[in-house]
């Protein structure tokens, strides 16, 4: 196995964050890696389907600072450090990708709700980055 030199840690914000977060920092510290952080913004004409007639991008602005804020907290709350936080706009799973190779990454760290039945078959976030990956991928169980 290989010395990973760079993990891209891909945080949904949720209060699991914490867990993949220490284990991500476990790794690296046990490689001499880098950590960077990621957190996508899924546009709200993802949610909305483009269907909704108002102008979204006061909303979509907010958001993101908010996104922003609750990683530089977490980045805070457990003394990581990292000046490498990342909050991108777009589809989840690709733009996790596209942000590994961006920060040349070869390790992509994710949690993983360990989904069963129909939540499965619709396929998951986690099961999207695996999937499409040009890099290891490490899911972490949360």
């Amino acid at each position: 196995m290989s010395t990973y030199k760079h993990l891209m840690v891909a945080l949904d914000l949720s209060k699991e964050s914490e867990a993949v977060l220490s284990k991500a920092r476990a790794l690296a510290a046990s490689q001499g890696a880098d950590i960077s952080l990621c957190h996508i913004v899924e546009p709200l004409a993802f949610a909305y389907g483009g269907d909704v007639p108002l102008d979204m991008s006061e909303a979509q602005t907010i958001i993101e600072s908010q996104a922003k804020k609750r990683m530089a907290a977490l980045v805070d709350d457990m003394q990581l450090d990292t000046h490498k936080q990342i909050i991108a706009v777009g589809q989840t799973s690709s733009e996790i990708h596209e942000v590994a190779k961006e920060q040349h990454a070869d390790l992509i760290v994710v949690g993983s709700h360990g989904r069963h039945g129909l939540a499965l078959l619709f396929g998951s976030t986690a099961n999207g980055v695996l999937h499409g990956a040009e890099i290891d991928v490490l899911a972490v169980r949360v």
